[in-house]
């Protein structure tokens, strides 16, 4: 079985929506979580800040970012397999990849919504 660690902004409320998603779909617990604003610096193959930027994961100890670290988190979990083996190829990871810088360009917006719904 592959491990997969996948870096993540704790303190961002998209994210940890996202990974708590995943977490209970990744019942064999094939995924190591990080929380890379909490995170020693030891823990972080890259600079923070840029691991705040985009996403990442390490598959079979490669550093993966945006599109292709999001396909190698769903490999890990059954559920999502399916979609993580199809963005392995070049076409649809290309595709992807566009859809996430598209998402990257709003999400600090999404990220202030998320916020103000958060609040009580």
């Amino acid at each position: 079985m592959t491990q997969i660690t996948v870096w993540h902004d704790g303190s961002c409320p998209l994210c940890r929506r996202e990974i708590a998603w995943i977490r209970r779909l990744d019942r064999r617990g094939a995924i190591r979580f990080v929380d890379a604003a909490a995170a020693e610096p030891a823990a972080c193959p890259i600079d923070r800040a840029e691991l705040l930027a985009r996403f990442h994961a390490a598959e079979d100890g490669r550093l993966l970012s945006g599109a292709a670290a999001f396909a190698a988190m769903w490999r890990a979990v059954p559920l999502l397999r399916p979609l993580g083996l199809l963005f392995r190829a070049r076409l649809p990871l290309a595709l992807l990849e566009h859809l996430y810088r598209a998402f990257l360009r709003c999400r600090p917006r999404l990220q202030r919504a998320a916020r103000r719904w958060e609040q009580p």
